[in-house]
């Protein structure tokens, strides 16, 4: 299968990888990135970044990267977040296919190359409907429909983001994420400690580390389950930081519903694997 050259961005980091449809990757490098950074500096470091793939001239790239973002024109939208606020209204396309000599630059959203990778080669294969979700600092999703990311229309929540859903009036994201659980294990013990490090207590069966996972996660559950019934899933696959807590994860959410429930081995690799078959495709959103 043909291997492209992609960039895999998140908030803190690059990573640049050779990487098929068939689910081959060889990661390169894995660069640390500053999100506040000026434009330039950004742009400068991708550049770099990309060109230790030694991809030939005239290559087709593939990139993922975090909303808001016009994934068709390549131009960034950051609006309303507290990341890459410098590259609102910039061209990023135009200029990674000016430094890498690239023929053209297909950006798909990092939650749906996850998804899309998962469809292809990892826990939603074999589903024709899928949805795949990443728990860390915010909540990603990506609902998938026959390899395709589904954005709009009655069967998904708004452009297909889950982190959008409501539970009694508080955005989801402020119930389930790292900042959410960090926040509530502080008001209950009066500490300040990271997710895995709570997740470590909950092993050790302390009353409020699990408090806080049982209600975080119901709250999920709560959120997911019309929204499950409603896209007709058959499978939800889950990355991020905080399911590396996967036996937390499994028993506080996959015990709440009926569809079966994965987490994901290696979410970067499905990424790279899903950015690559959507450059290979050419791109372009299900709607």
């Amino acid at each position: 299968m043909t291997q492209l050259p992609v960039l895999e961005v998140g908030g803190t980091h690059v990573t640049t990888a050779w990487a098929s449809e068939s689910g081959d990757v060889e990661v390169v490098d894995r660069v640390g990135l500053n999100n506040a950074a000026p434009a330039d500096e950004l742009l400068a470091l991708l550049v770099e970044a990309g060109r230790g793939l030694l991809a030939p001239p005239g290559s087709v790239w593939g990139a993922a990267v975090p909303g808001p973002f016009d994934y068709p024109s390549g131009i960034g939208d950051y609006t309303g977040v507290d990341k890459f606020q410098s590259l609102h209204g910039v061209d990023v396309g135009a200029h990674l296919r000016r430094g890498l000599s690239a023929a053209s630059v297909h950006f798909i959203n990092d939650a749906d190359a996850f998804g899309v990778g998962e469809w292809l080669a990892g826990a939603l294969r074999g589903c024709r409907r899928g949805v795949a979700m990443t728990l860390g600092t915010g909540i990603g999703s990506a609902f998938i429909a026959d390899g395709l990311p589904v954005t709009s229309g009655d069967e998904v929540p708004h452009l297909g983001e889950v982190h959008t859903i409501r539970i009694n009036g508080v955005p989801l994201e402020e119930i389930v994420s790292r900042a959410a659980i960090r926040a509530t294990y502080r008001d209950l013990t009066g500490e300040w400690l990271d997710v895995k490090e709570i997740a470590e207590r909950a092993y050790a069966v302390e009353p409020a580390a699990l408090e806080v996972f049982d209600d975080a996660f119901a709250a999920l559950a709560e959120a997911m389950v019309p929204v499950l019934d409603r896209f007709g899933a058959e499978a939800l696959v889950i990355g991020g930081s905080i399911a590396q807590s996967r036996e937390l994860v499994s028993e506080y959410l996959a015990g709440r519903l009926t569809l079966p429930v994965s987490i994901s081995p290696d979410p970067t690799r499905s990424a790279l694997v899903g950015t690559a078959h959507w450059a290979l495709q050419g791109g372009g959103y299900s709607t």
